[in-house]
């Protein structure tokens, strides 16, 4: 179970951390609205990723048991990537972007959108955690759960923290949320060389 929950808080840190459209959404509407207003919007991904999820489950489950596994293989790959790319924006980080336009009413509606149109749910939970979570599932409901309790309650609270730190004064949050990729860089490549290994284990068992 341990497993499964630490590779939840694993993908889920990297994820939070890193650049992409949602955490610039957040990011802009802290800055220009404040940490208040816009800490609801943390919460996003659990609105959006619920279709995201019944897709890439639909889909998981009507393909033979070793193609779960080539994709296993493909998402250490994909994290390898991730983490090449992570320490890119590591080394070229923006600070800040514009602020956008809009009544804040709707943050949390508006972030979902941004998450449910954003291409990096789908290849996440298609190459990582879908997979992960069925073979969790196969062995104890429980392991599942871990992953899936791993993974948001990490989601949900870096995303919170992040929001405070570029809500704050001064120019601390842009500094520590470098820091925060470049270890989120270091977190996926040892998660992806961890996923390559079980998967070439799994198909030379096979």
């Amino acid at each position: 179970m341990l497993r499964y929950a630490l590779s939840g808080v694993t993908f889920a840190f990297a994820a939070a951390v890193q650049p992409g459209p949602f955490q610039a959404f957040l990011m802009s509407q802290a800055l220009a609205r404040g940490w208040r207003r816009t800490l609801p919007a943390a919460l996003a991904p659990l609105l959006s990723d619920g279709p995201i999820i019944a897709l890439v489950l639909l889909v998981l489950t009507h393909v033979p048991a070793w193609l779960v596994t080539v994709l296993e293989g493909l998402g250490g790959a994909f994290l390898l990537y991730l983490a090449w790319g992570a320490g890119q924006a590591w080394r070229n980080y923006a600070a800040r972007p514009a602020a956008p336009s809009g009544g804040s009413g709707q943050t949390v509606w508006k972030a979902a959108l941004v998450n449910l149109l954003n291409p990096n749910p789908y290849l996440s939970w298609s190459l990582v955690l879908g997979p992960l979570l069925l073979k969790g599932w196969a062995e104890t409901p429980l392991h599942g759960l871990a992953l899936l309790i791993g993974f948001y309650l990490t989601l949900v609270g870096c995303q919170m923290g992040l929001i405070l730190l570029f809500a704050s004064a001064g120019g601390l949050g842009p500094k520590v949320a470098r820091a925060l990729v470049g270890i989120s860089a270091l977190a996926l490549a040892g998660f992806g060389l961890y996923e390559l290994v079980q998967a070439a284990r799994a198909l030379g068992a096979g």
